[in-house]
């Protein structure tokens, strides 16, 4: 059985008679990278807090590596980035660095070495103040790397950066999770999530909807197939599938098939003289499923 290095059981944050996480139960596997995607005010960054001992939860229970959250012996394991970085201005980004590093005892050296893993190596000495706001992101997550962390946990990094910088953000978290470190990404962003993770949790108005892989939230799709005449694919489609299985959307049909069916459909059409233009599989994105299942949230609330 995989290593569970984050488990929730009905985790909950209560503020007066409102719920801000509602009876979360997480699990984050050992060596990947797990996207926390939701909306903004879902109950992401308090659920992070509160694995980090900075929030107290109302009820329910957490193991954060093996430990109660806040551990000493497990905060030393781990690496955050959780809301905005502060640094002091006036030194430049390896001095901030060296005073985190000694916060930590951690050895000066190292600071180097994260600076290099951020691409900061050449802006080490000029000042945090003269830094962009997606350069002061890689250094937050430089600091978070600092004590070379089991799980490193990082909170919405690519808020407020500009598309360069968002990708240049996403291509350090994939080259972060590889070589067995765990990464939990929280985010409302879909093309991040998708891009990056392994797997995904969504939540929407405090709960925790579903824990899936990318693949397995997306589902298996169906087979689309643009032909002509259209009235003439869907009758051969339906004599062949049943009624039930052919669906048009967009001008073209949407069998609900296995792709090990696509040669057979194709058969069947040409020998009644359809003309196929296209045939392949057409899967449902994440954001139809994301938008899909917290409407579905908010509406039940």
């Amino acid at each position: 059985m995989t290593q569970l290095l984050v488990q929730t059981t009905n985790l909950t944050k209560r503020y007066g008679p409102r719920a801000v996480v509602d009876h979360v139960g997480l699990q984050v596997r050992r060596g990947e990278v797990y996207g926390f995607l939701g909306p903004n005010g879902a109950g992401k960054t308090t659920t992070l807090r509160m694995l980090l001992g900075l929030v107290r939860a109302s009820s329910g229970t957490a193991r954060v590596l093996g430990a109660a959250p806040g551990a000493p012996a497990a905060l030393a394991r781990i690496g955050m980035l959780v809301e905005s970085p502060a640094f002091y201005p006036y030194l430049s980004g390896r001095d901030n660095l060296r005073v985190f590093a000694r916060y930590a005892s951690v050895p000066v050296a190292t600071v180097d070495e994260v600076l290099e893993t951020v691409g900061l190596a050449d802006r080490a000495k000029d000042r945090a103040s003269s830094y962009s706001l997606g350069m002061k992101q890689r250094l937050g997550v430089a600091a978070a790397l600092l004590k070379d962390p089991e799980l490193l946990i990082l909170d919405e990094p690519t808020n407020g950066l500009d598309p360069a910088g968002m990708a240049d953000m996403r291509t350090l978290i994939r080259r972060l999770g590889t070589g067995g470190r765990t990464v939990l990404l929280s985010s409302h962003l879909l093309g991040e999530v998708q891009q990056v993770c392994d797997r995904v949790g969504v939540i929407a108005e405090g709960r925790l909807l579903r824990q899936a892989t990318v693949g397995e939230l997306r589902g298996h799709g169906s087979l689309r197939v643009a032909a002509e005449p259209l009235h003439q694919a869907r009758a051969v489609a339906e004599r062949l599938l049943g009624v039930e299985r052919v669906a048009v959307h967009d001008g073209a049909l949407l069998l609900d098939v296995d792709d090990a069916q696509a040669p057979r459909v194709n058969r069947e059409l040409v020998l009644a003289g359809v003309a196929v233009r296209s045939l392949g599989r057409a899967e449902r994105s994440l954001e139809e499923i994301f938008f899909e299942m917290t409407a579905s949230a908010q509406g039940a609330a």
